[in-house]
């Protein structure tokens, strides 16, 4: 991974900010949530889950809370020790496995484990190399495993620029461009559209590739103080629950999210 660690690990109260805030919580519900689609074909009960680039948790505990044992795999230690926390306060330590490590040379037990999914949730913005990074994301998962990819959609930042920002020349900008950056954690980013993402997971052999959009219309909605309410946040969850892996709107979502099975 190109980017230095520190700057995630420093950046870790914005970011808890940030999960906790109604666009942070749609993230991980709406990504749980299609999950589920899935796992019940795997068995559904007690799956061993590699969560790479998994931070502080956010998706690992939800999972761990299901009953499934995750291991989380992160380069930046004060994420890990973050997530270490948070599973001690949620009762699943048992269930919750942390490992120091570079996302695309994993320890060698880890890289020879067959694990029945495989979580790679916004890393590829930050990796020069995607169909390598996929390759090492699919090496540890067992033949006819799930992989779940997300990444921040290209085809929606021009928009993102234009509704919130109010900026037409900015967007018109972003429309030629697949760099972005973000300031949280004050690096680089590579943007991807699903199109592409599906292409390379089926030219190293995935099957079965669902398209879901995380965000189709919470980004756009330019009063963030109402998405606070109770009311409003609920309404807003059912309707991008019901529109998540409804066409239109995945394409413009502000992340997409493709599940994909390894030949068995």
């Amino acid at each position: 991974m190109p980017e230095v660690p520190e700057k995630f690990d420093t950046a870790m109260s914005t970011w808890r900010e940030w999960q906790d805030a109604p666009w942070g919580r749609l993230r991980y519900s709406i990504a749980e949530a299609n999950l589920l689609r899935h796992l019940d074909d795997l068995g559904g009960e007690s799956l061993r889950i590699l969560d790479l680039a998994g931070g502080d948790g956010g998706d690992a505990l939800r999972l761990a809370a299901r009953g499934h044992h995750v291991t989380i795999v992160d380069h930046a230690p004060a994420m890990l020790a973050a997530a270490t926390e948070r599973a001690v306060a949620a009762g699943v330590t048992e269930l919750i496995t942390c490992v120091e490590a570079d996302t695309t040379d994993l320890p060698r037990d880890l890289a020879k484990s067959e694990f029945d999914v495989v979580l790679c949730h916004n890393l590829l913005p930050y990796m020069d190399d995607v169909p390598g990074t996929l390759t090492s994301a699919l090496s540890p998962l067992k033949a006819g495993g799930l992989v779940s990819v997300m990444a921040i959609n290209r085809h929606a930042a021009p928009l993102n620029i234009a509704v919130r920002e109010m900026d037409p020349a900015a967007a018109l900008a972003a429309l030629d461009t697949d760099q972005a950056r973000t300031q949280m954690f004050n690096s680089a980013l590579t943007l991807h559209t699903a199109d592409e993402i599906i292409l390379t997971l089926r030219k190293l052999g995935c099957r079965d590739i669902s398209h879901y959009g995380i965000r189709s219309f919470c980004d756009y909605i330019t009063d963030d103080a109402r998405k606070h309410e109770p009311g409003f946040y609920a309404d807003l969850e059912r309707l991008e629950l019901a529109t998540t892996a409804r066409p239109p709107y995945m394409h413009t979502a502000r992340l997409f999210q493709l599940t994909a099975w390894k030949p068995s």
